[in-house]
């Protein structure tokens, strides 16, 4: 009797805490801040990084801005600062090798300009005033110069005698019909633009409506951006400048080529970059990428580091003495994904490519020199990579010890470790979980005994939260398939609920408790009493090569099998109401709900987001067109009706489910004549459909998009299922 009293006492402490909190709500949205750009002193002993905020917007009422500020840390719990504030943000802040101060970018009349502030007191001062604008900095060694980045526009490089001496086009060809050589581009300026004119007057009229922005004319193959075609190429260029006021900057690299991802070598000779292998292909064309060196003297010359045809190499991270080389590579082509090669350098000759085993997709490389341990005992015991990679559910922080190319897993699966950096054995990470989305923490170079340095995101100790509870299903494929299923929060005994299948994109993406996009979706959508499941079928990313293969050429009834399954499996919980299940999904996961909605009749209600409908016309709609020859064929080959089969569209009869589309009016990624096409062709047969097109929107709805049409999604997920499952849903479906 004692027991079960106190068992009762407990389970009713339980209700009564879990009472007084609140629910998560939609506008907790813009409560989350995020941590990021941790760079730690080279002392070990401070740390910088940024803090994205958002921020009500004080000349118009109920929208939002993104802020982000960089902050400095002492490496104790609560002792941050702010080192910058205003409207303009400021990021990407990197340490003087002395440790005395930070380099940073902060935007100046709509461009990003790098300026130096010293942390011994003073103010920043603005370092580069460049008309292509400045970002990623990087200090010299030596302390003395920074080198960065500018981007520049194929106009821009036609007249600037730095970066294109002879003025002239480029060595490839810019593809316009009926020209050879490029020989459009060399013009006589004093021809007057003239309609009724000669052919070159005429010419010189339809030049001048392209400059006044009365026509595009577009004749390259990556023509759409995000939001908008860019009918013009833009040019990443290196630069170097000495670190004091009124200094001028020095290109470091030139011509029609970007050079990327700069990283100096410990001497301080030159920079090792990225850029494309061949030079005379057109960018558009090329997908092979090779790592050069850049000499610092400002000669343009460069050095070919690593090249190979078909590979495509990147992110290079040279150990401290400067002797060995980590580059992230891949197959150009094909569904794959960036993994470790490791080569030992000498000056700026690199040994044949050495490939890491392991499977997963790797990032954020950064060497460290292991400290030496016990006492008496001073220096180091060698060097160590770490990095970060997607796998099951989660974003582990990695080790690897270029000796033997062993790799450990340092933190769990059900945690995300966002950004990291690593200085004399202590390790400063930003980690997202379920009982918080983003932190700041202290820990050893094993990533024992973690100290939490932060607390922005404490107010969710007080919202009642769902914890997704792992589960597997073995496919047809013999594959095991990870899927969560999260409860409604306090779900009353003898009460069914909703359940919600909530699939990710990508198709290489990858949902977990330790991944970050979602937190405040699926938060959101227990605390409004649906029950949520999520899975990662065939084709998501974090389980290795060859389960991300398993979906090239049936994108839509292989995943099926999974989600569905995952679906099947949780909507038999004592808690679910099976008559009441609904579907949603972004992206892939936008064209995955049209496909399963025209296979299975299981769903009330579903709502698809951003998706891709018809993969034929997908080929000429949006920039990620190369999944269409990657995972499929090409339209006009032998193999062509697979795009047919796979698509959604060839199945819309076959839609009875009521469907809410939504789409970003300026998405280029899968565009938005696929959702019109959609929607109009169930309009025709008479089905229950609703198309929801937001102004201005990218493909970015959910991450990083306008704060209140995020908020307008979220809500409409809400509103539309509650049509059909809420509790009046039973009454208007009689009326």
């Amino acid at each position: 009797m004692l027991k079960r009293t106190f068992l009762f006492l407990t389970l009713t402490a339980q209700v009564v805490c879990a009472q007084t909190k609140s629910k998560v709500v939609v506008t907790d949205l813009t409560r989350i801040r995020q941590v990021g750009g941790i760079e730690l002193s080279p002392d070990g002993k401070q740390a910088v990084y940024t803090l994205t905020t958002i921020e009500p917007n004080p000349d118009q009422k109920e929208e939002y801005e993104y802020k982000t500020h960089v902050y400095l840390t002492n490496l104790k719990p609560g002792d941050s600062k702010a080192l910058t504030r205003g409207n303009e943000s400021a990021r990407q802040a990197v340490w003087s090798p002395d440790g005395q101060r930070i380099a940073f970018v902060r935007t100046v009349k709509g461009k990003g300009q790098i300026f130096v502030m010293p942390l011994n007191g003073g103010e920043a001062w603005q370092l580069t005033n460049s008309p292509y604008g400045a970002s990623s900095p990087v200090w010299s060694p030596d302390g003395k110069r920074i080198a960065f980045s500018g981007t520049v526009t194929t106009a821009q490089m036609l007249t600037d005698s730095v970066l294109n001496p002879s003025k002239n086009g480029p060595l490839w060809s810019l593809e316009k019909p009926g020209f050879a050589n490029n020989n459009f581009i060399k013009t006589d300026k004093k021809i007057k633009a003239n309609p009724d004119g000669s052919l070159a007057e005429i010419r010189a009229y339809l030049n001048k409506d392209v400059d006044d922005k009365k026509a595009k004319v577009i004749t390259r193959l990556n023509f759409q951006g995000e939001s908008t075609t860019e009918p013009d190429l833009s040019f990443t260029h290196l630069y170097v400048i000495d670190v004091n006021e009124e200094a001028t900057p020095k290109a470091l690299t030139r011509g029609f080529s970007s050079f990327q991802a700069g990283t100096w070598l410990p001497n301080g000779q030159g920079l090792l970059a990225v850029t494309d292998r061949d030079s005379l292909k057109h960018p558009d064309r090329e997908s092979d990428n090779a790592i050069v060196f850049i000499p610092a003297n400002g000669s343009g010359t460069r050095t070919v580091v690593l090249a190979e045809t078909g590979k495509s190499y990147g992110s290079p991270e040279v150990s401290p003495d400067g002797k060995q080389l980590a580059v992230l590579m891949s197959p150009s082509e094909g569904v794959n994904f960036a993994q470790i090669g490791l080569a030992t350098l000498t000056g700026t000759t690199a040994s044949t490519i050495q490939p890491v085993t392991f499977d997963r997709a790797a990032s954020n490389l950064t060497w460290t020199a292991l400290p030496s341990s016990g006492k008496g005992k001073k220096g180091t015991t060698g060097y160590a990579i770490y990095f970060t990679a997607a796998a099951n559910g989660g974003t582990p922080l990695y080790r690897l010890d270029p000796a033997t190319r062993q790799v450990s897993q340092l933190t769990p699966f059900e945690s995300g470790v966002t950004n990291f950096d690593i200085t004399g054995g202590q390790i400063v990470f930003a980690k997202t979980e379920v009982t918080n989305p983003s932190e700041l923490y202290l820990t050893n170079a094993e990533a024992k005994a973690q100290t939490k340095l932060s607390n922005y995101n404490d107010w969710v100790t007080q919202k009642q939260l769902s914890f997704p509870e792992k589960h597997t299903y073995k496919n047809s494929l013999g594959q095991t398939v990870d899927y969560w299923i999260m409860k409604p929060v306090l779900v009353e005994n003898g009460k069914k609920y909703p359940l919600l299948l909530n699939m990710h994109g990508g198709p290489t993406a990858m949902w977990g408790p330790g991944e970050p996009s979602m937190w405040h979706e699926f938060q959101y959508m227990c605390s409004q009493g649906y029950g949520v499941v999520y899975a990662n079928p065939r084709g998501s990313g974090g389980y290795g090569l060859e389960f991300q293969r398993a979906n090239i050429k049936d994108w839509g009834t292989g995943p099926a099998e999974d989600v569905l399954a995952a679906a099947t499996a949780a909507a038999k919980e004592a808690w679910v109401d099976t008559s009441r299940q609904v579907i949603t999904g972004g992206s892939y996961a936008g064209y995955l709900t049209a496909w399963i909605v025209g296979h299975d009749n299981r769903f009330k209600a579903a709502f698809s987001q951003r998706g891709v409908y018809d993969l034929t016309t997908f080929l000429g709609e949006g920039n990620a067109w190369r999944l269409v020859p990657n995972y499929f064929a090409y339209p006009w080959t032998a193999e062509a009706k697979v795009l047919d089969a796979n698509s959604p569209y060839t199945f819309v009869q076959n839609i009875k489910t009521p469907l809410l589309i939504k789409h970003g009016e300026n998405d280029l990624r899968t565009g938005i004549i696929q959702s019109e096409m959609m929607y109009k062709s169930l309009k025709i047969l008479g089905r229950p459909v609703e198309y929801v097109r937001m102004p201005g929107a990218t493909h970015e709805l959910s991450r990083t998009g306008n704060v209140r049409q995020r908020i307008d999604r979220m809500l409409r997920i809400y509103e539309f299922f509650e049509r059909y499952v809420g509790p009046d849903a039973q009454g208007l479906t009689q009326k």
